[in-house]
C-alpha cells in the first residue's frame, strides 16, 4: 500500500504557520497572542491532515490513546515554541518578525517526528520494544531544551536571589549553607551576566554532570539499556528535573552525590585503588554544597562493616587518604566557623533539635512522593526491599549481588536517619532529593528487567505506568513554566508570594521607583527592608536597575526582630543607624505593628500598591516610610505564669 506523502508537511505546515502569525498581527492581535493563532493553524490545517492520511493508510483507527498521544505532542511543541518566542522577544531583544521564523523551526522540529511516532503508533514502553531509545533519547533532549529556555526567563524564586546575594558577599561559608551555592552563581553570572540564566547556569551544569555519572554507574552496574534508562529518568522525576534548573545548594549537592556513589562504587565493588580518590574529592565538594553528603560516607562505612571484600579497605590507607582530601576540600568551611563561633554547624544541628518536638514523618513520605511520583515511590519500594534481581532467570554474579547491597544502603541509610529525626522534628521537602539519586540505577535496571520477564500484580502496573508517568510530567512542566513565563489566561497564581517566580519583577521596577522618588526629596537612598525573612530583599536587590547598589540598600526584617539569617551579619543593626526605611511587606498589619514605632523616631501612613502583569492584578503589597532608625529592643518577657495583658 503506497504511504501518503508525510514528509510533505515540512513545508505546507511552516508556511500555514507564519500565514496565520502575520494575519493575526494584521487584524490586531499582540505578537505573543499571534504567534498561537499561527501553531492552531499549522496544527490544524498542516500537520494532522498528514496523521490522519498516514493512519488511515495504515488501517488504524483513532482510539483514546492515539487522541492522548496526539494531545500531548500538540502540548509539548506549543509549550517549547512559546518559550521559544518569547525567549527571543523579550529576553534577546529579537523583533518579533525574526523570532517566529525560529519558533516555527522549533514546532516542525517536535511536530514532525512526534506525529510521525502518533501515525506509527507503536507504544512505547521505556526500556523495552522497537524504537524505545529514539523516544528516550528525544524525551532526554525535550526536557533539557524546556529547562534551558525557560531558565533563561522565568523570573528567579526566592531562595535563588538570596543566594545570589550570596554572591555578591562573596565568602568562604555562610550561616545557613556552605559557599559553593554562592561561588556556582558567581562563576554563572561572571560568564552571562546577573540574569537569571547566569544565576541558573550552575544548576544546569550539575545537572548535566549528575546525568553523565548516572548513566556511567548505571551501565558499570547493569548494561546500556538500564544507563539510558537512568537518564530519562534523572531528566523526568520532578526533584531531579527541578534540580538541574533551580540554583540552589541541592544542585551541587545532587551532582556531587551520585558523582561520589559512582566513584564508591568503583572502589568497593570494582577494587580500584585510585577511585578514592575521585571519592573524597566528590564527598568534600558535596560538604561544600551541603552537609547531608556526610550520610554518605556513613552508608559506605555501613557496607565496609557488613560485606567481607569491602572490609578489606578498613585495612589499606586510600579510604582514609581519601576522607583527608575531602576534609582538606570542606576545610574553608571550618576555617569560617571557627571564626564565627562555629555558627553555621549550630544553625543547622543544635538549633534544629532544640526545636519544639513534632512528628512530620507522614510530611516525609508526602515528600518523598512529590520528589518521586507515586510510580517511582511504588517501584522503589519493590525494587529496593528485595534482593537483587535476575536477569532472564539466571543466577545473578556475586559483584552484581554486591552492587545491589551497596546501592540499597546508600539510599537507605540516609533515609533511616531522615526518618527517625522526622519522628520528634520538622523536615522539608527537599531533604531526601539528592539521597534518592542513588536509587536512580536500580529503578532504571527494574524497568529494564521487568520488560524481559513476565511480571504480574503490582510490578505489572508499575512497568505499565512509566510511560503516562512521563508524559504527564513532561506536560505538566511545560504547563507550569509556560504560566510562569507568560501567563495561562483565567489561571491566577498562590497567594504566598514566597512561592511563585511571579510579579518580583514588576515589584522591584515599582519600589526602587518609590525609592528613586523618596531620594531625591530627602537628599539620600532609603534603606529597602522588607518585612520578612528573605525573600522580599533578596527579590528587590536582584530586580533593581542597578544591582552593584542595591545589594548594599536593601535589607530584611531582621532590623525588627524578625530572623534575617545573614542579613543580620550584612546589615548589623547599629550600622543602619539614623537612616530612613522604606518598609515593604505583604500584609497591611505587618507595617500596622505597634513595635515598629518604638525602633523609629516617625511613621508615615500606610500606603498600598499593586503589582500587575499583562493587565491583571497579581497581588497587593504595602509600603510604608520610616524615619530615623533607633534600632531595635525585643520587648520584656513576662513572668512565668503572667498574663498577656492581649
Amino acid at each position: 500500500m503506497k504511504r501518503p506523502p508525510f514528509a510533505a508537511s515540512a513545508l505546507l505546515a511552516p508556511i500555514l504557520d507564519l500565514i496565520g502569525y502575520f494575519a493575526a498581527v494584521a487584524v490586531g492581535l499582540s505578537a505573543g497572542r499571534s504567534q498561537i493563532s499561527g501553531f492552531v493553524v499549522a496544527v490544524v490545517f498542516g500537520y494532522l491532515p498528514f496523521v490522519r492520511a498516514q493512519i488511515a493508510a495504515s488501517g488504524r483507527t483513532w482510539d483514546a490513546a492515539l487522541c492522548a498521544h496526539v494531545v500531548v505532542v500538540s502540548l509539548l511543541a506549543f509549550f517549547l515554541r512559546s518559550g521559544v518566542f518569547v525567549w527571543l522577544t523579550s529576553g534577546c531583544g529579537w523583533h518579533a518578525q525574526a523570532a517566529i521564523v525560529l519558533a516555527v523551526v522549533a514546532t516542525a522540529a517536535v511536530l514532525r517526528p512526534g506525529y510521525r511516532y502518533c501515525a506509527t503508533f507503536s507504544p512505547w514502553r521505556l526500556g523495552s520494544g522497537a524504537g524505545w531509545r529514539e523516544v528516550a533519547v528525544a524525551v532526554v533532549v525535550f526536557a533539557s531544551a524546556l529547562r534551558l529556555i525557560y531558565g533563561a526567563q522565568v523570573e528567579l524564586m526566592p531562595e535563588e536571589t538570596y543566594y545570589w546575594n550570596y554572591s555578591r558577599h562573596l565568602d568562604i561559608g555562610y550561616l545557613d549553607h556552605p559557599p559553593m551555592v554562592g561561588w556556582l552563581i558567581w562563576l554563572g553570572t561572571a560568564a552571562f551576566g546577573d540574569t537569571e540564566f547566569g544565576v541558573r547556569a550552575g544548576a544546569m551544569s550539575c545537572g548535566a554532570i549528575a546525568s553523565l555519572f548516572a548513566y556511567r554507574l548505571t551501565r558499570n552496574l547493569f548494561g546500556e539499556s538500564s544507563a539510558l534508562v537512568a537518564v530519562v529518568l534523572l531528566q523526568t522525576l520532578p526533584f531531579f528535573f527541578l534540580a538541574g534548573m533551580l540554583m540552589t545548594p541541592d544542585a551541587p549537592l545532587t551532582a556531587a552525590w551520585i558523582a561520589a556513589v559512582y566513584f564508591l562504587e568503583r572502589a568497593l565493588i570494582a577494587g580500584r585503588a585510585n577511585a578514592w580518590w575521585g571519592a573524597g574529592l566528590c564527598l568534600g565538594l558535596g560538604m561544600l554544597s551541603k552537609y547531608t553528603i556526610g550520610l554518605l560516607g556513613l552508608s559506605a562505612f555501613v557496607f565496609m562493616l557488613f560485606d567481607a571484600r569491602a572490609r578489606q579497605w578498613l585495612r589499606r590507607w586510600q579510604p582514609y587518604a581519601a576522607a583527608c582530601l575531602g576534609f582538606a576540600v570542606f576545610l574553608p568551611v571550618i576555617v569560617w566557623n571557627a571564626q564565627h563561633e562555629w555558627a553555621s554547624f549550630a544553625f543547622q544541628t543544635s538549633r534544629r533539635l532544640a526545636e519544639r518536638p513534632r512528628f512530620a514523618l507522614h510530611k516525609l513520605i508526602a515528600s518523598v512522593v512529590v520528589l518521586l511520583t507515586p510510580t517511582g515511590v511504588a517501584a522503589a519500594a519493590v525494587v529496593l526491599s528485595g534482593p537483587a534481581p535476575r536477569a532472564s532467570g539466571q543466577d545473578e554474579p556475586a559483584d552484581r549481588r554486591r552492587a545491589w547491597r551497596f546501592i540499597q544502603l546508600a539510599i537507605l541509610v540516609p533515609l533511616a536517619v531522615f526518618a527517625a529525626f522526622s519522628l520528634r522534628h520538622e523536615v522539608k521537602l527537599d531533604w531526601t532529593g539528592a539521597p534518592w539519586i542513588a536509587a536512580v540505577p536500580a529503578l532504571a535496571f527494574g524497568i529494564v528487567n521487568s520488560a524481559r520477564s513476565l511480571v504480574t500484580g503490582l510490578r505489572s502496573w508499575i512497568r505499565s505506568a512509566w510511560t503516562p508517568t512521563i508524559y504527564s510530567l513532561l506536560v505538566l512542566y511545560g504547563a507550569g513554566l509556560y504560566h510562569l513565563a507568560i501567563g495561562i489566561p483565567g489561571v491566577g497564581y498562590s497567594r504566598h508570594a514566597e512561592l511563585v517566580a511571579v510579579g518580583w519583577r514588576e515589584l522591584g521596577r515599582q519600589i526602587h521607583g518609590l525609592a528613586g522618588t523618596i531620594a531625591k526629596s530627602a537628599g539620600s537612598d532609603p534603606l529597602i527592608v522588607g518585612m520578612d525573612r528573605y525573600a522580599i530583599a533578596s527579590e528587590l536587590a536582584f530586580y533593581a536597575p542597578d544591582r552593584s547598589q542595591s545589594v548594599n540598600e536593601t535589607s530584611s526584617g531582621h532590623l525588627f526582630g524578625q530572623m534575617g539569617l545573614m542579613y543580620e551579619r550584612w546589615f548589623p543593626l547599629a550600622a543602619e543607624r539614623g537612616r530612613t526605611l522604606l518598609l515593604v511587606a505583604w500584609s497591611r498589619d505587618e507595617l500596622a505593628d505597634g513595635g515598629l514605632q518604638s525602633s523609629v523616631e516617625r511613621l508615615e501612613p500606610i500606603s498600598e500598591g499593586l503589582v500587575m502583569r499583562d493587565g491583571e492584578a497579581i497581588r497587593h503589597y504595602y509600603y510604608r516610610l520610616a524615619y530615623g532608625y533607633r534600632g531595635f529592643t525585643a520587648p520584656p518577657q513576662l513572668p512565668s505564669g503572667a498574663l498577656s495583658p492581649h
